[in-house]
């Protein structure tokens, strides 16, 4: 098997289009071209972790947070990141990062959150913008179900909880070919009118190409005819965060050592208790400071989350329960994730869990 192959199931649980547009994800060091002896899926790519990687004989490292984040000019091993990424071309090991693809997936770190601490009827906190484009298209009646059908096929009309979603309108289409066109109906220099039905599908912004090729191929006339337009819609199940409650709400202490003991974290930073029991909750694993403001308009009795600063906690305005449990104990299960999506799609090959803890922050 090619580390390709590998990647393309990689990009099945997280399409690399979901990612924010300040990460890098994919593929960071390697071959992609090159046979697969093994994965180490981890949370950061260190040093150590390729040490491991080597002992183990996995070329593919899969790691939660990109080990390059920004740009490099120079690698000469002076500091971690680079020490990683020199250890890792000398020995043949492919890197590959999730991070944000993972973290805006409706199945991905967010809902691993909830589902760890015991959240229901989870929805997405900060719904991805600018992200749904629509196709509208014309066809002669007897063409209209086979385009249809192709577009749903490539990917097209799924909204929310629904697929196969289109609106469909008759009309009069009109047209006249030159001494070039090749009309389905009617001939060149003819003035035609013929009954048509416009299509309307919406589809995610990287389907694109995909969703023209099927158009395309599955069109009968020699021109088609289409528009696409950028929707203003958020996506409702791809996004940053997510919101849930408990079955049955708990004190706040309570809460806290609920989420203390799920979540493996050594301490816990909380604003001030306000009194009022826990049922609804909002979780943005990492740093979730921006979306404070989310988790109270949505109605959140607590918000959790990691990296906040001193006055970043006075932003709960008394609205909610604001705690920071850490970053990696935020994020902790979603290298166990990836290893069991993976062992699921991949069988009879090495898929090993790295037992290198990478969590830079410990506690006294």
């Amino acid at each position: 098997m090619k580390i390709k192959e590998i990647l393309s199931v990689l990009e099945e649980m997280a399409p690399l289009a979901y990612a924010e547009d300040f990460d890098n994800v994919g593929l960071l060091v390697g071959d992609q071209n090159s046979e697969a002896t093994g994965v180490l899926v981890c949370h950061d790519a260190l040093e150590n972790v390729i040490d491991e990687a080597i002992e183990k004989n996995c070329n593919l490292v899969v790691c939660f947070h990109p080990i390059l984040f920004s740009g490099l000019k120079k690698i000469t091993g002076k500091n971690y990141v680079e020490r990683s990424i020199i250890k890792a071309i000398k020995n043949d090991i492919a890197i590959y990062a999730v991070h944000t693809a993972l973290d805006n997936h409706q199945h991905g770190v967010n809902k691993i959150f909830c589902d760890a601490i015991g959240l229901v009827n989870t929805s997405v906190l900060v719904p991805k913008q600018n992200f749904i484009r629509k196709l509208i298209t014309y066809t002669i009646p007897e063409n209209a179900e086979k385009v249809r059908n192709a577009l749903f096929e490539a990917g097209a009309g799924k909204i929310g909880n629904y697929e196969d979603c289109s609106f469909n309108s008759k009309g009069i289409g009109t047209y006249m070919g030159n001494e070039n066109s090749d009309p389905q109906l009617g001939e060149r220099f003819e003035f035609v009118e013929t009954p048509e039905i416009k299509i309307e599908v919406t589809f995610e912004k990287h389907l694109e190409s995909k969703i023209l090729k099927a158009l395309f191929s599955n069109h009968v006339y020699e021109e088609v005819a289409y528009e696409i337009y950028e929707l203003q819609n958020q996506h409702q199940n791809i996004g940053l965060g997510m919101i849930g409650e408990f079955n049955t709400p708990m004190e706040e202490k309570d809460f806290l050592a609920l989420v203390k003991d799920k979540m493996k974290s050594d301490g816990i930073r909380h604003s001030a208790f306000l009194g009022k029991p826990i049922k609804k909750v909002a979780v943005l694993g990492g740093s979730g400071s921006y979306a404070i403001k989310n988790a109270i308009l949505a109605g959140a009795d607590a918000f959790l989350t990691a990296d906040l600063k001193y006055h970043q906690f006075y932003e709960a305005e008394n609205q909610l329960l604001l705690a920071d449990i850490g970053h990696f104990e935020s994020e902790r299960y979603t290298k166990n994730y990836i290893v069991d999506y993976l062992r699921k799609k991949i069988l009879n090959f090495a898929i090993i869990l790295s037992e290198e803890n990478t969590n830079p922050v410990k506690y006294l």
